[in-house]
C-alpha cells in the first residue's frame, strides 16, 4: 500500500501496486454520514466530488486520459475513483493530485487525512514510572490546515487530561505526555489535530514498547572482609527474564541472566571496591557491589550467610531472595549476631502497583483496580505469609482511599468488588501469623522511638480505614456483592430499616427521618486482622462475631445489631467498635456509645448510638466519645451564659464607661467580641441540628457554616482592634491623634469588614465544586478536598501572633517608663492598662486554644488533643466575661454602687444579694477604686468607696500594677 494512500483521512484505499502504472485507483474518506444517494449522479455529493477530482486531475496529472468516480462507500464516505493518463503515472503527482483534492474538498465537506507516518514515542522503550512524550504531526506543508484544537484516544476512548496526563499544542504540532508510565497506559494511541472542516489523524503503529523493570539481585550486596593479595571474592549478579545482565569492569565474566566473577584482590592499601552490575542495552539500571577490605581485625559477627561479617554496630545490607525486591538490613550486636533485622522485601508483582497508587487518575482506576485483584488472588499464599506483602497491599488500597476521597471519584460495583477481592486475601486465616507479626510491631513502636508516618495507625488500623473511605465513594445504587469472605449490601431506606446478612448479623435502625442510603460490609475472617484489644487495652478477650462495616447518608443514633456468636464457650460479651483514636493512633475496640441488650439463642444483641462533638469545628474527624459531648454541651452552656452575663454588665454601665475615650473604646471591643462569640455558639447549635436531621451538604448547611465562620472570625479580628487600640495609645503612632469616630470606623471595618471579606471570598470559590462544607455530618469548612478551613486557621493564628508582638513591644515602652507618656488622662492610663491586662490573658488562651485545633488537623485521631481543645473552645465566653469585664476593678466598683444603690430603694434585707458576688470581688484585695478617677464617676453620686491611685514618673498607676 503506497504510504500516499492514507492521505486525507480519505484513507487512500488503494487498489494499485507500487510500481509506476498509466491507470491508478484511488479511494478517500470524506467524514460525513454515509447515503446510498451519493452514487446517484445527480447528488449534489456526487456532482461535487466529481468537479474537485476531474478540475485537480487535469491540474496535476500530467498526460491525463480520464478521471472517473467508481462509486462511494460506507465507513464514514469512502470516495472512490480511477485516473488514467497515456503515460506512467509518478508517485509524486499522485501525491499533488490527493493534497490538492483534500484542500478543495474541505470547502464544502470535512476531510480526514491521516498520516502515513506512525506518532512519534519518546523514549520508544519505557519502564514503569518513566516519563513518556508521543508527539503528533506536522501535517504535511502542501495541506492547507491550521489545527485550532487536539483530541487524543487510547483504545478509541478520549483521553481526559489530569495531574499525571498532561496535553499540550504548538501550533501545527501536539505532544501528550504522561508523567508517570503505567501498564494502565498501554494501548492503540490516535490523535487528531483539527482544523476548519479538516482531520489531521495519526496513530502509533506498535512499535512502542512497555517492558517490566529489571529487577537485579546481587550477592553479597555490602561486604567486609579480611584482605589477602592473591585473594578472589566470589561476585553474582542475576535479573529476570527476559533481560540479561554483565559486569562492565569484567567481560570475561560474560552477559547473561545470571553471571558470575571473581574478584581478585591485589592490594591491600585499597580499603574498598565498588563493583557494579548493570543491565545489557539498559545502563540506567544497575546495583552496585561494594567490598570493603581489612587487614589485622577481628570480626564481632563473622560469616552469616545473608550479612557476612562486621563490627559492633554495623549496619549490614543484602539484596532480597526470589522474586522479591528490596533490601534487608541487620545490625551487628556485641552478641556476635547480626540483630533487629528489617526486611524490606515485596513481591516484584506487587512492587510496581505500590509505586503506581501514588500517581493513580481516574481514567487508570477500574483498570488498576482489576489488576490488583488479579495479582494479590494469584499471589495468594505469598501475600498472606509476609508481613511486607501485607503492609504492601493495605498501602495501596489506602492511597486508593486517599485518591477517590481527595478527588471525588465514585468507585463502581466492578471495583468495589475487585476491592473486596483483594482485601479477602488479607484477611484469610493463613494471613493471620502475618497480622500478629504486623500488630506486635505496632505496638513496639508506640513503646519504643516512634516511626513517624503520615498518619499513626497501625496497619490493621489503616486497612479497616481505607475500605471506610473507600466505601465513602460508592456508587448510589441498590446492589450487593458476595465474595468468599466479605459480603455488601447497599440500600435505600426511608424512616427504618431491617435486614438479616448473611444469616449471622441483623440490623435495625429506627426512625432516621429522611432517606438514608446505607452501605454494610461483612467480614467473615476480619478477626484474623483486628487483635482483640478493648480500651483497657487487655488483650483477654477474643472477636466473637462478625465484624460489620456501616455507613449511612444521614445521622443515625439508634443503632441495633444482633450477632451470631461464633464460640458458644466464651462469656461475658461486650458490645464495641472500633475507635481508631486508642493508643495514639494504634486503634482498639471500645465500648462507648454502646451498649449489651441481650444474650439469648447463641446470638448477642447490641444498640449504639454516638452524638456530635464540637471538636469538629477545626478537624475534618470527629472523634467518638462522650467525654467530648458532655465537655461540649456543658462548656457551650456556660460560656453562653457568661457571654450573657458580660452583655448585661456591659449595658449597666455602659453609660460611665464614655467619659474616657479609652475606656470607650475598649468595652466597644468587648461588647463585640461577646456579641461575635454568642452568634457564633448559637449557629454552632443550628449547625449541630440541621447536621442531625438533613442529608449531607444542604443549603441550610451552607449558610450555617458561613456565619459561624463569619462570626467566629469576627471574634479574632475584634481582639485584633483591641490590641490596634493598646498599641496606638501607647507608642502614639498619629501625630495629634485620631478621633472617637475614626478610630470607630476603624474599629467596625477591621472587626467586621475583613471577616466578611474572607467569608464570602471562601464561600465564593470553593461552593461552586461543592467543596464549601465538608462532605461528613458537620456543618463546618471543608478540608479534605479544598482546604477551606485554612480560611478560618490562618487569620486565627496570624491574629494571635500578632497580638502577641504588640504586648511586647507595650511591655518593652513600660519597662522604659516612657509608654504612656503621651496620655494625658489618668483613665485612658488605666484603661490601656487594663487592656494589656486583658489581651495578655487571653491571647494566651485563644493561642492555646486554636494552636490545640491545628493540632487536631494534624493528628486527627489523637483523643487527648480533641478533649483539650473542646474543653478550651467551650469555656470561651467564660474566659471573655472573666478577663475581659470581671477583673477590671472599675467595673466591679461600678457593679458595687448599683447594688448599694439598689440597697438603699428596698426594704427587703437581700435585696441586693444579686450582685453581691459581684460586690465582694471588688473588695478583694483591700482596695477599691475612687469613682473620681474613674470613667465611671460622677460628681453627684455617693462616695461609698474610695481609693487614691497615686502617679508616678512613669505614667503607670502603681496601685493598678500591684492589682
Amino acid at each position: 500500500m503506497s504510504s500516499f494512500d492514507y492521505f486525507l483521512n480519505y484513507c487512500f484505499l488503494n487498489k494499485f501496486v507500487n510500481a509506476p502504472s498509466a491507470r491508478r485507483s484511488l479511494s478517500v474518506i470524506i467524514d460525513i454520514e454515509f447515503d446510498p444517494l451519493f452514487n446517484d449522479v445527480t447528488n449534489p455529493v456526487y456532482v461535487t466530488f466529481s468537479d474537485v477530482v476531474n478540475t485537480q486531475a487535469e491540474i496535476h496529472i500530467p498526460e491525463l486520459l480520464s478521471a472517473e468516480i467508481t462509486n462511494f462507500s460506507p465507513g464514514s464516505t469512502i470516495g472512490n475513483f480511477e485516473i488514467t493518463a497515456s503515460t506512467t503515472i509518478q508517485d509524486p503527482d499522485v501525491e499533488a493530485l490527493l493534497a490538492a483534492i483534500l484542500n478543495s474538498l474541505r470547502n464544502s465537506f470535512p476531510v480526514v487525512f491521516e498520516s502515513p507516518i506512525a506518532l512519534d514515542f519518546q523514549p520508544p522503550v519505557i519502564f514503569n514510572g518513566q516519563t513518556l512524550v508521543v508527539t503528533c504531526g506536522p501535517p504535511p506543508e502542501n495541506l492547507e490546515i491550521l489545527p485550532t484544537s487536539v483530541e487524543w484516544r487510547l483504545d478509541g476512548v478520549p483521553i481526559v487530561e489530569d495531574e499525571e496526563h498532561i496535553i499540550s499544542q504548538d501550533g501545527r504540532v501536539a505532544t501528550f505526555t504522561i508523567l508517570n508510565y503505567f501498564f494502565t497506559d498501554n494501548g492503540f494511541y490516535e490523535c487528531e489535530l483539527l482544523g476548519l472542516n479538516f482531520i489531521f489523524r495519526q496513530s502509533s503503529n506498535g512499535e512502542f514498547a512497555f517492558v517490566e523493570t529489571p529487577i537485579i539481585q546481587v550477592r553479597p550486596l555490602l561486604m567486609n572482609t579480611l584482605c589477602e593479595v592473591g585473594q578472589q571474592v566470589s561476585l553474582e549478579c542475576s535479573v529476570q527474564s527476559p533481560f540479561q545482565v554483565e559486569f562492565p569492569a569484567f567481560p570475561v565474566a560474560g552477559i547473561g541472566s545470571t553471571v558470575q566473577n571473581q574478584l581478585p584482590i591485589t592490594d591491600c592499601s585499597i580499603t574498598e571496591l565498588m563493583v557494579i552490575c548493570q543491565v545489557s542495552d539498559f545502563n540506567e539500571f544497575s546495583q552496585t557491589i561494594t567490598v570493603r577490605l581489612f587487614t589485622d581485625v577481628v570480626f564481632t559477627c563473622v560469616d552469616d550467610p545473608d550479612f557476612g561479617n562486621g563490627f559492633v554496630n554495623d549496619t549490614g545490607r543484602a539484596s532480597c531472595r526470589g522474586e522479591d525486591v528490596g533490601e534487608m538490613t541487620a545490625i551487628c550486636r556485641e552478641s556476635g549476631e547480626w540483630e533487629d533485622r528489617e526486611d524490606n522485601c515485596i513481591h516484584q508483582r506487587i512492587a510496581p502497583l505500590l509505586l503506581q497508587s501514588m500517581f493513580l487518575t481516574e481514567m487508570d482506576l477500574e483498570e488498576f483496580l482489576d489488576t490488583l485483584s488479579q495479582t494479590v488472588l494469584d499471589l495468594s499464599m505469598e501475600v498472606a505469609d509476609s508481613p511486607n506483602n501485607i503492609m504492601a497491599v493495605v498501602t495501596i488500597l489506602d492511597n486508593v482511599g486517599i485518591f477517590v476521597t481527595d478527588f471525588l471519584i465514585e468507585i463502581s460495583q466492578e471495583s468495589m468488588e475487585d476491592i473486596l477481592l483483594t482485601t479477602g486475601v488479607l484477611t484469610i486465616a493463613e494471613a493471620r501469623p502475618s497480622w500478629d507479626i504486623l500488630n506486635a510491631r505496632a505496638v513496639a513502636e508506640i513503646l519504643g522511638p516512634r516511626i513517624v508516618r503520615p498518619r499513626n495507625e497501625s496497619i490493621s488500623s489503616l486497612l479497616l480505614f481505607s475500605l471506610e473511605s473507600i466505601t465513602s465513594r460508592l456508587i448510589n445504587a441498590t446492589f450487593s456483592i458476595e465474595t468468599p469472605l466479605i459480603l455488601l449490601n447497599k440500600t435505600t431506606f426511608i424512616d427504618s430499616f431491617n435486614a438479616d446478612f448473611n444469616s449471622t448479623v441483623e440490623i435495625e435502625i429506627l426512625e432516621t427521618n429522611a432517606t438514608t442510603n446505607l452501605t454494610v460490609i461483612t467480614f467473615e475472617s476480619m478477626d484474623n486482622v483486628l487483635p482483640a484489644r478493648d480500651e483497657n487495652n487487655s488483650t483477654n478477650r477474643t472477636v466473637n462475631g462478625r465484624v460489620v462495616l456501616l455507613q449511612s447518608s444521614a445521622i443515625v443514633d439508634n443503632i441495633t445489631f444482633i450477632f451470631d456468636i461464633i464460640n458458644d464457650t466464651l462469656t461475658t460479651p461486650q458490645c464495641v467498635f472500633w475507635n481508631f483514636s486508642l493508643f495514639e493512633g494504634l486503634g482498639g475496640w471500645d465500648e462507648e456509645g454502646c451498649r449489651l441488650v441481650g444474650r439469648e439463642n447463641e446470638t448477642v444483641t447490641c444498640q449504639c448510638d454516638h452524638l456530635t462533638s464540637f471538636s469538629v469545628l477545626m478537624s475534618p474527624f470527629a472523634p467518638r466519645n462522650r467525654i467530648l459531648d458532655f465537655i461540649t454541651f456543658i462548656g457551650v452552656a456556660i460560656s453562653l451564659a457568661s457571654l450573657v452575663i458580660c452583655l448585661i454588665i456591659e449595658a449597666v454601665i455602659w453609660k460611665k464607661v464614655r467619659r474616657s475615650t479609652t475606656s470607650y473604646l475598649r468595652h466597644v471591643s468587648i461588647v463585640n467580641i461577646a456579641v461575635s462569640l454568642l452568634i457564633a455558639n448559637i449557629w454552632f447549635i443550628i449547625g449541630s441540628s440541621i447536621s442531625e436531621n438533613e442529608m449531607r451538604n444542604p443549603s441550610a448547611c451552607t449558610a450555617a457554616t458561613f456565619f459561624i465562620h463569619f462570626f467566629y472570625l469576627a471574634l479574632f479580628f475584634w481582639m485584633f482592634a483591641s490590641a490596634l487600640l493598646l498599641f496606638y495609645r501607647t507608642v502614639s503612632v498619629f501625630e495629634g491623634g485620631l478621633s472617637k469616630t475614626t478610630m470607630l470606623i476603624i474599629g467596625f471595618c477591621l472587626g467586621y469588614g475583613a471577616p466578611l471579606v474572607i467569608a464570602v471570598i471562601t464561600i465564593a470559590v470553593t461552593a461552586p465544586d461543592n467543596t464549601y462544607i465538608q462532605e461528613t455530618v458537620v456543618c463546618w469548612l471543608n478540608w479534605n478536598q479544598s482546604r477551606a478551613l485554612l480560611a478560618f486557621v490562618i487569620p486565627a493564628l496570624l491574629i494571635v501572633f500578632i497580638n502577641f508582638i504588640i504586648l511586647i513591644v507595650v511591655i518593652i515602652k513600660i519597662l522604659q517608663s516612657r509608654g504612656m507618656a503621651h496620655t494625658a488622662q489618668q483613665d485612658d492610663k488605666y484603661a490601656l492598662l487594663v487592656i494589656g491586662r486583658s489581651l495578655a490573658a487571653l491571647t494566651p488562651f485563644f493561642g492555646i486554644t486554636w494552636s490545640l485545633g491545628v493540632g487536631t488537623l494534624l493528628n486527627p485521631r489523637n483523643l487527648g488533643i480533641h478533649i483539650a481543645f473542646a474543653f478550651f473552645n467551650s469555656l470561651q465566653g467564660f474566659f471573655i466575661l472573666v478577663f475581659g469585664t470581671l477583673l477590671d476593678k472599675k467595673v466591679r466598683s461600678e457593679i458595687s454602687l448599683k447594688s448599694l444603690t439598689s440597697g438603699t430603694r428596698t426594704t427587703s434585707g437581700n435585696s441586693s444579694s444579686g450582685w453581691q458576688f459581684f460586690r465582694n470581688l471588688g473588695k478583694r484585695g483591700g482596695n477599691n477604686v475612687s469613682s473620681s478617677d474613674s470613667g465611671f464617676g460622677s460628681s453627684n453620686q455617693p462616695q461609698t468607696v474610695s481609693e487614691s491611685v497615686p502617679h508616678n514618673n512613669s505614667g503607670l498607676d502603681s496601685e493598678a500594677i500591684n492589682t
